[in-house]
This record gives C-alpha cells, structure tokens and sequence, in this order.
C-alpha cells in the first residue's frame, strides 16, 4: 500500500479560515487516495501563501515528512505549487536528490523526471492567456470602447466574471494534462472509447467533476494535436 503525506496551499488567511479552497484540495486528495488505496501516514500540512511567493515552510517539513516516512508528497492540484515553472524545477531537483517522489491528483501519471514540462506548460499558457488579454483591450480600447472599471461592476457580476475565468482556466489545464496521455495511447491505434476508459481508471476528472467519454477524449487530442504541429 502506498503511503502519502498530503500538501495543501490556499492564497489567503481569509480563504485559510473559511476552508475555501482547502477543502476542494482535501476532497480530491482523499478521492485520490480511495481509489487508489493508500494512506496518509501523518497529519496535513497546510501553507497559507501565494503561488508568487516561494518561501515554503510548511511544504519543507511535508519533504522532510516524506524522507522520514519513506512516503510520496500528495498535493491536489499542480498549481497548488506556485505559479512558477522555476520554483516548481528547483522542487523537483530537491525531490529527486531526497529520493522523495512526487504525486499530483489531477496529473498521475507524472512524476519527479515529467513534472517540470507540464509546469513549463502551465506558465506559458498563464503568460498566453495575459498577452492574449492585453491586446483584446488594447484593440477595444482602439476602437473606442469605453472599457469599464472594477468599481463600477457589482459584487454578482464580479463573482460571476471570477467564476468564469476560473472554470475556463481550469477546463483548459485538465484538457492539457490530459493531452499528454492521450496522445501516445492514440498514436498506438487505442481507439477514443478505450482511452476514456484509460483517462478515467487514472482519476482524470473533466472541469466539472465528471468522467471522460470518448466525444471528449476525441475533442481534447484534436484541439491540441492541431495547436502542437
């Protein structure tokens, strides 16, 4: 049975208290570790940081944790971490030299060796996705579109705006995780049904929580097969 220390990260003191955020990263831990069932060997750490600031403490002692135990670091999500594909190489150099190995929920199948190209790729879709919205008002502005302010908007329509850059953010990076696993299986003539089947016995989710079918696994290999030639 494999053990596990578990890692937790939220933004703020504010969402520390309140639980959001922490408990979205427990319940996918704790699905995580039923289906595969292991254990946790020690108590969570918690950080309360943001993903800019890579001073660590608590993640230190979940290693040092980890080389005691002789466990694996569990953590949700890969931008639990940091926002940083530098922060996140240094990581796994120090996981590898401490023989410590690394697991994330929404991203099995990677590893200590595989986990800093899909940071690369996290950043440079973050950086994408600032550039890409930059020049949208840019032009807008251009085109003499009165662009509004944070203050003018509502509380409802500020959540509803996070909600949807959140959602999309997050259906965006679960389908290019899943890019890099269907795709070797489709180049070896696994049809799209039998990779769904694949996709979801790895604890793949799509956004919403649901299982992948094979129109889905069909989508997410055409849209980045194509931006990737």
């Amino acid at each position: 049975m494999d053990q596990f220390v578990a890692y937790y990260r939220v933004s703020t003191k504010q969402q520390g208290k309140s639980g959001l955020g922490l408990e979205a990263q427990k319940r996918d831990v704790s699905r995580f570790i039923d289906s595969r069932g292991g254990e946790l060997v020690a108590p969570p750490f918690v950080e309360v940081e943001s993903g800019k600031n890579d001073h660590r403490p608590e993640l230190e002692k979940a290693i040092s944790r980890c080389k005691e135990t002789g466990s694996k670091l569990l953590i949700a999500k890969l931008d639990r971490l940091s926002r940083n594909a530098g922060f996140i190489f240094k990581l796994r150099d120090e996981l590898h030299r401490a023989g410590v190995d690394f697991v994330a929920c929404d991203m099995p199948e990677a590893n200590t060796l595989t986990i800093g190209i899909m940071a690369s790729l996290a950043q440079q879709e973050r950086e994408m996705i600032s550039e890409r919205t930059k020049k949208g008002l840019q032009e807008a502005k251009a085109r003499g579109v009165e662009l509004g302010t944070p203050e003018n908007l509502t509380d409802t329509a500020r959540r509803k705006g996070i909600e949807s850059i959140k959602a999309n953010a997050k259906e965006n990076r679960n389908w290019r995780h899943a890019f890099h696993f269907i795709k070797p299986l489709r180049e070896k003539g696994l049809s799209y049904g039998k990779i769904a089947d694949r996709l979801n016995s790895e604890g793949y989710r799509t956004r919403t929580g649901k299982k992948f079918h094979a129109t889905q696994v069909s989508r997410v290999f055409k849209r980045y097969n194509d931006t990737n030639k």
